[in-house]
């Protein structure tokens, strides 16, 4: 049996907990430098340039192809892609930790018009690292082998974000909803 009194715990042996809330990103933060790519993992796309002029909607999802993402999510903001533009918003990014490939097919598969392939642009993430800047990864290996992004939308202003939409369960369309988003743009 083990005597182990206070004397023989030493502070750098001791585990500390915190109990402060997840920081997430927050409004007035700037969107990290950080290589996202489009299509293919040859074609890097830089966030931060991408949104440093004007006004800009970061859209992050849990996975391309799944039933939300493909259902309600995305598809929400594609229709009321019009209206977000009379609120000054002209691009839009649709950022998912999937490989280039999967992401440009699945890109494919939803824009549906020219209009909004010129605005939208899928954007994959492929090591989770703009995710994990952002502080919105979680483990989602239960249903998609591993980490991703929870899902939540950003409007950013003139490369800062201006208001955020996360999702508080990491899944649903609830908070991050195109409609309530629009709402507060």
């Amino acid at each position: 049996m083990f005597n182990l009194t206070r004397s023989t715990f030493r502070p750098a042996q001791l585990r500390q907990f915190s109990n402060s809330a997840a920081r997430f990103v927050a409004v007035g933060d700037k969107i990290p430098d950080i290589a996202l790519f489009e299509n293919s993992p040859g074609n890097q796309v830089d966030l931060s340039e991408e949104t440093a002029q004007g006004k800009s909607v970061i859209i992050g999802v849990p996975g391309a192809f799944s039933p939300a993402c493909s259902a309600s999510h995305v598809p929400g903001y594609l229709k009321h892609l019009r209206q977000f533009n009379e609120k000054g918003y002209k691009k839009f990014f649709v950022v998912s930790v999937n490989d280039a490939f999967v992401q440009k097919a699945w890109g494919d598969s939803l824009l549906g018009s020219e209009i909004a392939g010129a605005q939208i642009t899928f954007l994959a993430d492929p090591a989770a690292e703009f995710t994990t800047a952002l502080d919105l990864k979680f483990d989602a290996s239960k249903f998609f082998g591993n980490e991703r992004s929870k899902r939540y939308a950003l409007l950013v202003e003139d490369g800062k974000v201006a208001k955020t939409f996360i999702e508080p369960d990491n899944v649903s369309v609830e908070v991050s909803d195109a409609e309530k988003v629009l709402e507060n743009a």
